[in-house]
């Protein structure tokens, strides 16, 4: 039973042990000045003690001790101040090759969907050595996916994407948690992250006949919807959109990443792109957080303008009524 005792999680990620290194630091820093403090305590406590000569002469100010401690302690917080937020940006900065996996938080479960279309519930499946980069959203209240055992976790919100990533160091199955309480059920709401050999993480991936990629989904979503009759023609193209500037109507610019992709379909007038009128509908409340996804991801892979759905001639070209989705 002593031997199965861990004071620590499991160390298991290309961060883990950058974590564990400063929070032995702070733990470190944090020791000593207590011990120090108790210890000058006690000496105080004796040496300038009330006695029946009367109270202990005044103690003269020394300049060199004043900005001892001032200046040690300075160099100490900076010293954390520093290295945290070098390590906060490292953990929010996913490498160009991370592959993209996307999850949805609700009461009380974690779906995941990989690249390939791979679904899954409660579980997340990843390679060895790969970074993976989590794209995040919750679907009704505020959750937190938590994985100690790669010393990552960060809140997941609704009504925006959270991104995080992580590249597993170890093989083996590690708990997922939530750590944020979200309702009566938060307890339960955990889940297993398996680290395997990218050969058996491949093998995994085809050992069913897998989901349809969420691009390929978004793709006939757009039609379904009648986006294709506007974009291209009486409204911005969306050919090479995904991670470029664009320009708005009020003389700003700002980056078309997946957060602003999101905004412009929910809430369509929130930033008006320059030279086009605010004409395109709202769709808060009539897609879930699946059939955002898929539609985000068709427009990231619209990178040829060629491929536009709106060059090709067997788009209808005639407005088609969006239907309400559940």
């Amino acid at each position: 039973m002593i031997a199965e005792f861990r004071l620590f999680p499991e160390s298991a990620s290309s961060i883990s042990s950058q974590v564990d290194h400063l929070f032995f630091y702070l733990v470190a820093v944090t020791g000593f000045f207590v011990l120090l403090i108790f210890v000058l305590i006690l000496y105080f406590a004796i040496r300038y003690r009330r006695t029946r000569a009367g109270t202990c002469p005044p103690v003269a100010s020394s300049n060199r001790l004043e900005l001892t401690w001032t200046v040690i302690p300075l160099m100490l917080a900076l010293t954390m101040f520093f290295w945290g937020a070098r390590l906060y940006v490292r953990m929010f900065d996913p490498p160009a090759d991370a592959m993209d996996v996307y999850v949805i938080g609700r009461q009380w479960m974690w779906k995941i969907q990989h690249p390939e279309g791979r679904r899954e519930i409660n579980e997340l499946h990843v390679p060895l050595g790969r970074p993976v980069k989590l794209i995040m959203s919750s679907q009704d209240v505020i959750h937190s996916f938590y994985v100690p055992a790669f010393r990552i976790k960060h809140d997941v919100i609704p009504g925006r994407y959270s991104v995080l990533w992580f590249e597993a160091t170890k093989l083996g199955t590690f708990d997922l948690f939530c750590a944020e309480y979200c309702g009566t059920n938060h307890s339960r709401m955990t889940g297993k992250v398996v680290v395997m050999p990218p050969a058996d993480y491949e093998a995994w991936l085809a050992g069913t006949v897998p989901d349809e990629s969420p691009a390929r989904a978004g793709a006939e979503l757009f039609r379904s919807l009648g986006c294709a009759t506007c974009h291209g023609q009486q409204a911005p193209t969306l050919a090479g959109l995904y991670n470029r500037q664009v320009q708005l109507a009020d003389g700003s610019t700002v980056l078309a990443d997946t957060n602003y992709l999101r905004e412009s379909i929910m809430d369509s007038t929130a930033k008006i792109v320059a030279g086009f009128a605010p004409v395109m509908p709202s769709y808060r409340g009539q897609l879930s957080e699946e059939q955002l996804i898929q539609l985000i991801e068709y427009i990231k892979s619209l990178q040829d303008a060629e491929q536009a759905p709106v060059h090709r001639p067997a788009i209808q070209t005639e407005p088609r009524p969006s239907r309400r989705l559940p």
